[in-house]
């Protein structure tokens, strides 16, 4: 007889006799309650998830990006069906292999009777683990495979560099592109093998076929099963052994990223010892099938663990500390070099171009005569401080908003290009009153901003406010005719519904005028959004936004559209999934449209050999400090960075265009294989277009922190550390421990024929001192041809000071400012005395940026400030300018006199700054008494009444506002002016009606 007949006896006596079925207990039956609660949880599961696609589709082929949406959905579900296979079909296999082999038979041992009650706690679930365990395990494979999408779509469509590295003498698209995915690729399949391994094991223990050593024999099978997936597992850690060798190309150390003499010499050799040791237990693990016994395996993995450490880790440390740390600066050259020349091609540092300068600190007249043409252009209005007087001028409504940080840009005025400062009118739904907040208002009625604001940058109005270029509502404008409705804005709300039918009275509110109604309505005509007249659509937008109003607002009509995902970044991050993008979008006109243009930058953090860089770090200064507006990059470590698209957002129909702007980048070459047809080439760019795009602000940050220390291009210099620099905080913000800002401004450097709209930022030595010792400029304006950049954009020129050069850097001027004795003609005080007077007799005093400009021969330091009075209703006016030159320091209402006054009463330019100004009461006549101070102040408020009640009956709101605001100044002045005080306030203008 066979032994295949023998079971049934044996089995009877080993296993005990099958329990009796436990009866149910009687009673009520349960109703059908909590199976309709589950059923109606997962439709609402379902439904929200087919909503957030359809909308999504919607809105992807609404910006005709549709291939964005289709390619990086279907490379998600390929990784993740790819993953969910691979971890849930192994760990499913291992499982039910281990338990298609266990032996009928289970040895009588102390340990396998102690597992019987495992066996009988397993057994009425066993097939529900067979299937649960596998999909548990296999879901988060799916979502950790699909997750690695980017990494997938470089590898699969790489494009070459065209430079090898310097150790392995591959192409550097080898370490961008394909290391990585293989590290993941290896980390993946280790995982899953690993689970597979622990199924099969775990299965194999409890029911006795794996056995410990010394406690009895294991079972063929299980040893089988066992020892090929160890092997296998043993073969990946070789792989991995392998591949590390190349990550330790982008390895961060003490002194570098990259490979180093302990791991050219060391660490290199060592990884390929592992490699084999791993081949070997791979092997001696494959052995145990044979010899029945895991002493081979066991004795295998222990030395593998012994050897990684001692040949691994202990050997390279002896290395460093024996061999290079006593000649580090001699053996680490090389790869010291291979640092600084890989950094400052990944960072686009190679074309520096250097210019030793020779700064003089003698100011003698006539001295900026041959700098005529850039004094002119020095931009006096700081964007971030006049945003309150943006605002108070401006704005108009309360539910009208500037951002906290302006942005400067520059246009054709009468045949000459003026710096100006910039802002999108934007509507936000916090100003709006509280009374007027519901569904109807927020969504439908209050839909858009109105227009925009410019300011020249370098003139001011007799009060001290800027000098608007465009202004008001309707648009005052000399920089040309525009559509002024902003519907998609940094501001803009969360979705509006938008359209309606031809005939139907207006519901969106346009903008407020001097009418009976109080307000303008529109009806929003243009192509953006997403259509939603049918069922369908309202209620998976309703869904989507589980809001029920999509289905029971008459707002929502057959021609309805929904404009949502608004802002520029969200918009552009959505088409173009692989870009980093600048934290501060700027809006320009461009052929009669407000466009928004983001910057885009390509990314790695795998460049070998180049230092790796903290974006949030290297961008965060003080502008993002204070600003809400404006954010740094926060995409963590990198080590190559390409400003390689710029893009555009149209404001009034949110249209997205990407355009290439660095056409060689192979990242960008990568990514338009990977999305066809998504970015267009930069020919396409009007000229129009090319006169508003600059060089980007957060690359320069990042530039001038890497050439902080990669100005040095010796290693023996680069080791020693003695020439390296630090970027200045900014002095203007006195108790703030933030970086100064680098600066926009309108000037030549040494060598420049006429001057350029220019990205500047200055250096100090690190230490102690607060002397300047370089000063870094780069050509930021891409010129006006179509198609094509002006000749030389981007071109960085740093200027170096002598290492024993004693010119002030920003700190010490700064300081100089705050403590001057120096008088000014027309002032009776000393600059200090202006500066604490204003500062505790009800006012406030902010200082401007402090600009730095190399001219005439030396370095030119120059700052506006502001004053304010101590109100809510205040707004900062331009009251000073402050010049340096050398050791000599001049102050004035104006730059013009404060540069003669500097260069000994004759400058050699004219700072074109006098527009209107008029010179302050400074004080040398006699004091005003209260009742000329009141009667001055009455005969101000009934002026302002009069201008306003004309401006109000003529229909010009904006004139009414400013109007408002003289009568509110001179209402304080005059409160002062009584000898017991009081408080005064002007009630605002009504908001407009909501009603539609």
């Amino acid at each position: 007889m066979s032994d295949s007949q023998w079971p049934d006896a044996d089995d009877a006596q080993e296993r005990p006799a099958p329990r009796p079925a436990r009866r149910m207990p009687t009673g009520r039956r349960r109703g059908p309650l909590v199976p309709t609660l589950v059923v109606l949880a997962v439709l609402a599961l379902i439904s929200t998830g087919l909503a957030g696609v359809w909308t999504d589709i919607l809105w992807y082929r609404s910006v005709n990006f549709t291939g964005v949406f289709t390619t990086t959905i279907l490379t998600k579900i390929l990784l993740g069906v790819a993953g969910f296979v691979l971890v849930g079909g192994l760990v499913f296999a291992s499982l039910l292999v281990a338990y298609r082999t266990r032996p009928i038979y289970v040895p009588r041992t102390v340990t396998n009777e102690s597992l019987e009650q495992y066996r009988e706690a397993i057994e009425p679930v066993r097939r529900i683990a067979l299937f649960g365990i596998p999909v548990i395990l296999g879901a988060l494979g799916a979502t950790a495979a699909s997750g690695q999408w980017r990494t997938y779509l470089l590898w699969a469509n790489q494009v070459p560099f065209g430079r090898t590295d310097p150790q392995f003498g591959r192409d550097i698209s080898f370490f961008v592109f394909t290391v990585p995915w293989l590290q993941t690729l290896l980390g993946f399949l280790t995982m899953a093998v690993g689970a597979a391994l622990a199924a099969a094991a775990f299965t194999h223990y409890v029911y006795g076929g794996l056995q410990l050593p010394g406690r009895g024999a294991s079972t063929r099978a299980a040893i089988t099963q066992v020892a090929v997936l160890g092997a296998v597992l043993a073969l990946l850690r070789a792989g991995t052994y392998v591949v590390d060798r190349y990550a330790l190309s982008t390895k961060q150390s003490r002194l570098m990223t990259g490979i180093t003499y302990t791991d050219a010499n060391a660490v290199l050799p060592t990884k390929l010892i592992l490699a084999i040791a791993s081949l070997v237990v791979a092997g001696l693990f494959l052995a145990a099938i044979f010899t029945r016994s895991w002493r081979l395996p066991i004795i295998g993995v222990a030395m593998l663990v012994i050897t990684s450490v001692v040949v691994g880790g202990i050997y390279p440390a002896i290395i460093q500390s024996v061999r290079v740390k006593p000649s580090e600066k001699s053996l680490e050259a090389t790869y010291l070099q291979r640092n600084i020349e890989s950094t400052r091609a990944a960072y686009g540092l190679e074309g520096v171009q250097v210019t030793p300068y020779q700064a003089t600190s003698e100011a003698s007249p006539g001295q900026l005569r041959n700098d005529a043409e850039t004094i002119p252009g020095i931009r006096l209005v700081d964007p971030i401080v006049v945003a309150p007087t943006f605002r108070q001028q401006q704005a108009l409504r309360s539910y009208y908003a500037f951002p906290d940080a302006l942005d400067v840009d520059r246009y054709q005025v009468n045949g000459k290009e003026e710096d100006v400062v910039i802002a999108v009118r934007e509507l936000t739904l916090d100003g709006v009153p509280a009374s007027q907040r519901n569904w109807l208002n927020d969504h439908t009625v209050y839909t858009h901003g109105f227009g925009l604001v410019a300011a020249y940058g370098n003139k001011r109005a007799s009060d001290g406010s800027p000098v608007f270029a465009v202004s008001n509502i309707p648009p005052s404008t000399t920089l040309g005719e525009f559509e002024p409705r902003i519907y998609f804005g940094e501001q803009s709300p969360t979705y509006s519904i938008v359209g309606g039918a031809a005939g139907d009275n207006p519901r969106e509110f346009d903008y407020p005028d001097g009418s009976a109604q109080g307000q303008q309505n529109n009806t929003y005509a243009g192509k953006g959004g997403v259509p939603i007249g049918s069922f369908l659509r309202q209620a998976a937008y309703a869904v989507k936004y589980r809001e029920v109003n999509f289905l029971l607002s008459d707002a929502v009509g057959s021609n309805s559209r929904i404009l949502d995902h608004r802002t520029p970044l969200e918009r552009v991050s959505r088409v173009a999934p692989w870009l980093t993008l600048d934290g501060n979008p700027y809006p320009a006109i461009v052929d009669g449209k407000v466009l928004w243009i983001v910057d885009g930058y390509t990314t790695s953090a795998n460049y070998p050999y180049s230092q790796l860089q903290n974006l949030d770090a290297a961008t965060s200064d003080s502008t993002t400090a204070r600003a809400t507006s404006v954010s740094a990059l926060r995409s963590g470590q990198v080590n190559y960075v390409r400003n390689s698209v710029k893009a555009t957002v149209d404001a009034t129909d949110g249209t997205v265009k990407l355009y290439a702007w660095d056409e060689a980048d192979p990242v960008l070459k990568t990514w338009m294989s990977a999305y066809p047809d998504t970015v267009s080439p930069m020919s396409s760019i009007s000229g129009s277009l090319m006169s508003h795009l600059r060089y980007p602000e957060d690359l320069f940050k990042i530039q001038r922190m890497l050439l902080s220390r990669y100005h040095v291009t010796s290693s023996d210099a680069f080791y020693g550390g003695n020439d390296y620099w630090r970027v200045p905080e900014d002095p203007a913000q006195e108790g703030a421990n933030a970086l100064q800002p680098p600066y926009y401004l309108t000037l030549a450097m040494p060598g420049q024929k006429r001057p350029g709209f220019a990205l500047t930022t200055t250096f100090m030595p690190t230490g102690d001192r607060q002397v300047l010792s370089g000063f870094l400029a780069v050509d930021a304006d891409a010129g006006a041809d179509a198609g094509k950049k002006a000749e030389g954009f981007g071109t960085l020129r740093l200027l170096e000071l002598p290492r024993d050069s004693n010119v002030k850097g920003p700190g010490q001027v700064q300081n100089e400012i705050n403590s001057s004795n120096d008088n000014s003609p027309g002032f009776s005080l000393t600059l200090s005395q202006f500066l604490n007077n204003n500062r505790q007799q009800g006012s406030r005093v902010t200082l401007g940026n402090l600009l730095t400009l190399p001219v005439g021969g030396g370095l030119l330091y120059v700052q506006p400030i502001y004053v304010r009075a101590d109100s809510s209703s205040s707004y900062p006016l331009s009251r000073v300018t402050v010049a340096a030159f050398g050791d000599k320091l001049a102050w004035s209402d104006t730059l013009t006199g404060a540069l003669d006054q500097l260069f000994g009463g004759n400058a050699g330019a004219n700072a074109g700054d006098d527009n209107g100004t008029t010179p302050p009461d400074t004080g040398n006549q006699a004091p005003q008494t209260n009742d000329q101070l009141l009667a001055e102040a009455l005969a101000d408020m009934q002026k302002a009444f009069d201008e306003g009640k004309a401006a109000l009956e003529k229909g010009d709101f904006a004139a009414y506002g400013a109007a408002q605001q003289r009568l509110q100044a001179a209402l304080e002045r005059a409160v002062k002016a009584q000898p017991q005080g009081g408080t005064a306030t002007v009630s605002p203008t009504p908001s407009p009606s909501a009603s539609s």
